[in-house]
């Protein structure tokens, strides 16, 4: 039985919350993250063939000659379109682009904090490198010579060393996630238990009232985290992270509240987020003053 279990616990690592729960999280699969990585691309090349034919129809009564400049605009376009797309989705609040929603997975911070701007856009300028250079150096061979072939070669050994690395390592890294400290993690598949706005109609729930300055002392960052601990369901970790939360906001809770009292924090704590968010107030972390 131990042996039949190990290959899942492989890929089973502790994640350290900022209040010190360790979320058990399992590491994504590389052949779940190439899936993911071509329906990305797919849905990229349907928005980069849009913008093609949008701007051929716009553009039909130019010359060759200025076509030339455009055409190097559009390269450029194409480039920050792949890249705002992986930057935009991954920043967001899923931590995820639609390709790695629809098999299942997301991007995690290596150190149990929210995953930041930095790291998103680290690991994924770093794509350019692993994947995009290579093929754009094939793409612009110019003929079927021993030099075009060699460089055909080289572009392809190239793409194929990073994207095999993955396998190589026990943690499933891209050079991407290495340099940016992230994992590629199977995201929880449980729905937030009921809608917020039903469970907050549990008697023991609505009892917490919560004020301005006990929201204040957390930020988006533990908002995250705070979800994760409700999708997981472990009593353990919600009474630990309860405990956290009580002392931080100066109440004191009993375990069999934790539940209760981390549903409505996080319902109060979402809400008073939203509402600073809409007057420009953004409170990235409790450390962020």
């Amino acid at each position: 039985m131990a042996t039949a279990r190990r290959p899942a616990l492989a890929t089973i690592r502790p994640l350290i919350t900022p209040e010190g729960v360790d979320l058990r999280i399992k590491l994504a699969d590389a052949g779940t993250r190439a899936a993911a990585f071509l329906l990305d691309v797919v849905f990229i090349a349907t928005a980069a063939v849009v913008i093609t034919i949008v701007a051929l129809f716009g553009l039909r009564g130019l010359g060759t000659g200025e076509l030339q400049p455009l055409f190097v605009v559009w390269i450029i376009l194409i480039f920050f379109l792949r890249n705002v797309y992986f930057i935009a989705f991954e920043a967001g609040r899923r931590a995820a682009t639609p390709g790695k929603r629809i098999v299942g997975i997301r991007v995690a911070s290596r150190n149990g904090a929210g995953l930041s701007v930095d790291q998103v856009i680290a690991r994924n300028l770093m794509r350019e490198i692993e994947v995009f250079l290579p093929l754009s150096i094939i793409a612009a061979r110019g003929g079927t010579g021993v030099a075009d072939t060699l460089t055909t070669i080289f572009g392809l050994v190239w793409a194929l060393l990073f994207s095999l690395f993955p396998l190589f390592n026990r943690d499933r890294m891209r050079i991407g996630d290495l340099l940016a400290g992230t994992w590629v993690v199977e995201a929880p598949k449980r729905t937030l238990m009921e809608d917020l706005s039903a469970r907050q109609q549990d008697p023991v729930a609505k009892a917490f009232q919560f004020s301005q300055v006990q929201l204040d002392a957390y930020g988006i960052a533990e908002l995250h985290k705070l979800e994760e601990v409700l999708r997981r369901d472990d009593y353990f970790a919600q009474k630990a992270v309860a405990e956290t939360i009580g002392r931080k906001i100066g109440m004191k809770i009993e375990p069999i509240d934790s539940k209760a009292f981390l549903t409505a924090y996080y319902g109060e704590l979402r809400a008073h987020l939203e509402r600073k968010l809409l007057l420009g107030n953004r409170k990235a972390d409790k450390h962020d003053r």
